[in-house]
């Protein structure tokens, strides 16, 4: 389930520069690739422990 945020990114990046690259753009296929990128990014940031639960964790070990 891990490598599925990787994909994630990476095909939303491949499809944001591809619609990128051409002459005539189509801004569709721009918000769908930017789209991929953002859920990609948000599931592994969801996975990221906040510095604030680890500070609190640690003064209640102590």
């Amino acid at each position: 389930m891990k490598y599925l945020n990787y994909i994630l990114i990476l095909i939303g990046a491949v499809v944001a520069i591809y619609s990128k690259a051409e002459d005539d753009q189509n801004q569709y296929i721009l918000i769908g690739g930017i789209v991929l990128l953002m859920i990609g990014v948000y599931r592994i940031s969801k996975t990221i422990p906040s510095k604030k639960d680890e500070a609190s964790d640690s003064d209640e070990t102590n």
